[in-house]
């Protein structure tokens, strides 16, 4: 079984890639590959660019690491309520390819933030449009307030609630 996993932030310390990452450590006899979207800048999309310049050879690379996978863990980061740019811009360019981004893939959909809040507002807009796109949600995971809730030094869930409610949610997958 295959698992890629992603933070939709181009943040070098995204705490939703650390987040996605531990997600995808705790499925047994997976082999596991982490994506970083600055692997995937493009410029900015725009019906003129793709005319002048056609479909973005990255995109597609996008696309082939998805359809790659036996499973997506993707964690979203809020920036003002809403996706990423950099990860709206990806997904932007891949969805001119392939309108169906995630390819009818199992996902476990997450998202944190260092709020009480998790990212909730982005997990519900994701939750409500990744369908339309491919996506198989199975489960949605939010963890409130990271930096309380998150062990750094370990790479874990340090809240014991919320790390059997992941841990769970994985079981169950």
């Amino acid at each position: 079984m295959k698992i890629i996993a992603f933070g939709a932030s181009p943040s070098k310390n995204s705490i939703n890639k650390k987040l996605a990452t531990y997600a995808a450590s705790l499925f047994e006899n997976a082999e596991v590959e982490i994506l970083d979207l600055n692997d995937f800048q493009m410029p900015l999309f725009s019906v003129d660019v793709e005319e002048e310049i056609g479909q973005h050879p990255l995109a597609q690379a996008f696309l082939d690491k998805i359809v790659s996978a036996d499973i997506l863990v993707v964690s979203m980061a809020e920036n003002n309520g809403n996706y990423s740019a950099a990860f709206k811009n990806i997904f932007d360019w891949c969805s001119r390819i392939k309108g169906k981004v995630f390819q009818e893939k199992p996902m476990l959909l997450m998202a944190t933030s260092n709020g009480k809040r998790g990212g909730a507002t982005v997990l519900e807009i994701a939750k409500n449009a990744f369908p339309r796109y491919g996506a198989e949600i199975k489960a949605t995971f939010s963890l409130p307030s990271f930096y309380d809730n998150f062990d750094i030094a370990n790479n874990k869930i340090s809240n014991p609630q919320l790390d059997e409610e992941l841990n769970g949610i994985v079981n169950n997958f």
